[in-house]
């Protein structure tokens, strides 16, 4: 679907910038990933991946020997097996947090606000700049119709900035027009090279429309969750979600274009259902798996929608 964009529209509302992406820091403030979340947030009851004093990680049950801390004495083992035991933890030092962020031609979209694309662009640089002034290490995969940027995590605000130059280039390289690449395949592609670098104990961020969701994807995204933390950012327009009342509406790919009413109530309701059955299967999954799923939309300023999803004021 795509739509003719008024004059009137800012620049930075289709295309984003380097400087649009920098600005972001100083509003990426209000939200935290931290597990203690406050009551509203979506983060909260889910064991959310810390960004900083992380904790231990468990090794090894072995036996005691003089000196060891009897806080670590495992009660349990020492009493059925008759000799004492004690669970030897590591603290757990890294954490890496990897942001998937589209920008595939179903993503070059804006009824009336700012491109699905900028929008994703500006979320990812609100996570990056956090996450990095927590004193973390954040990497990315930035991903079109037809391939992957692989970013590895890195601390500091210079990479930042690589990383964002990354998004800044792919997002400038959308137009109009069909892509000859199924979103089912260009999204496959996209988890594939994901699971391979991730690794584990990392929290991988989604930060697009979704489309091309397949049975092969949510293989593979349980597949990324068995062994990390996952949140969602699910960006949609209003414009995708109800079909505006037109008694001749023409709607294109790019290549070919139809024109129906949107006023029938057939096709209407067809609309309806068919994005319904998508927004289950997203749902359904995310609770089953325990994934925060955060709706973004393309009217409100991005750093106030993570505000409000992540407990922000």
């Amino acid at each position: 679907m795509t739509s003719k964009i008024p004059q009137s529209i800012a620049e930075e509302n289709i295309y984003t910038s380097i400087e649009q992406l920098r600005r972001m820091q100083y509003l990426a403030k209000g939200f935290s990933l931290l597990p203690q979340q406050p009551v509203n947030s979506v983060l909260a009851g889910h064991n959310a991946s810390k960004l900083r004093g992380r904790g231990l990680n468990f090794e090894e049950l072995r036996h005691y020997r003089p000196g060891d801390d009897i806080r670590s004495m495992d009660w349990k083992v020492t009493r059925r097996t008759g000799k004492p035991h004690i669970k030897v933890y590591t603290e757990e030092r890294e954490r890496n947090v990897y942001l998937a962020i589209d920008q595939r031609s179903s993503m070059f979209f804006g009824s009336t606000g700012k491109m699905k694309s900028v929008i994703a662009a500006e979320i990812a640089a609100l996570f990056a700049w956090r996450v990095v002034d927590s004193g973390d290490r954040v990497g990315a995969i930035v991903y079109n119709d037809n391939k992957q940027s692989f970013i590895p995590a890195k601390r500091g605000r210079a990479h930042v900035v690589n990383l964002l130059s990354s998004v800044v280039k792919r997002n400038n390289e959308l137009k109009v027009g069909k892509s000859r690449v199924e979103p089912q395949q260009s999204f496959d592609h996209m988890l594939a090279k994901l699971s391979q670098v991730c690794g584990q104990n990392a929290l991988v961020v989604f930060i697009g429309d979704g489309y091309g969701w397949s049975d092969s994807a949510e293989r593979r995204v349980k597949s990324i969750r068995q062994h990390n933390e996952i949140i969602y950012c699910h960006i949609s327009d209003h414009l995708e979600q109800q079909l505006p009342s037109m008694s001749q509406m023409v709607v294109s790919d790019g290549e070919k274009q139809i024109q129906f009413s949107s006023m029938d109530k057939q096709i209407q309701h067809k609309y309806k259902a068919s994005l319904q059955q998508q927004l289950n299967a997203y749902s359904l999954f995310a609770r089953k798996y325990r994934i925060p799923l955060i709706s973004i939309d393309t009217l409100q300023p991005a750093e106030k929608q993570l505000y409000k999803a992540l407990g922000g004021q």
